[in-house]
């Protein structure tokens, strides 16, 4: 299963185009990441990408904001696990609840936590992780392991690595610079999902 990772920055084209391209691709679903936006400029730009992704049945996953995930009624966040100790409480109305882990034991407590789904990373050097050591597949392996609910992939994740990823017993995996930057965005899911 593919989720695709926004950054809009990296965008070499329309973002909204790209991000409609990326839709017809059919993804497991589009995480709209876009950090470093104010809140009113996420939410106008979530109600834009979720009309997209509502046209092509795709889910939008709401990276951390969750006030903009409930106000529009979604059922999918994903948080940091900072996010998803503080929020607790908040979370009663999704459905779909990821947590972005780092080790084993985040992964262990996401669950008793409430997350239906993991993103652990960053698997591979990547770019957006200058100067950090990946954890690799090791670790992944040891995420799945240990949980029994969906564990994806993020970091550096190329179309040769997706065996290996899905030997570990990884449900998918995650993709960003790819996805913001490739000239052919509707056919990309069927490469990587080969």
């Amino acid at each position: 299963m593919l989720i695709y990772v926004t950054n809009r920055k990296l965008c070499k084209h329309d973002f909204l185009a790209q991000i409609n391209q990326l839709a017809k691709g059919k993804p497991h679903a589009i995480m709209l990441r876009e950090k470093d936006l104010a809140l009113d400029e996420y939410e106008s730009l979530a109600i834009q990408v979720n009309d997209i992704c509502n046209h092509h049945n795709v889910p939008l996953l709401i990276n951390q904001n969750i006030s903009v995930a409930a106000k529009m009624g979604l059922a999918n966040i994903q948080l940091s696990m900072d996010l998803l100790r503080k929020y607790q409480s908040d979370l009663l109305p999704f459905s779909g609840i990821g947590a972005s882990v780092h080790s084993v034991e985040e992964a262990k407590e996401a669950v008793s936590l409430g997350a239906t789904h993991l993103i652990a990373g960053h698997i591979f050097s990547t770019d957006s992780k200058k100067g950090v050591p990946p954890r690799g597949l090791s670790f992944l392996k040891d995420v799945c392991d240990s949980v029994g609910i969906p564990v994806f992939a993020i970091g550096g994740i190329k179309r040769h690595h997706v065996n290996d990823i899905i030997a570990t017993g990884a449900k998918g995996f995650c993709i960003m610079s790819e996805a913001m930057t490739s000239p052919h965005p509707v056919e990309l899911a069927k490469h990587f999902c080969m």
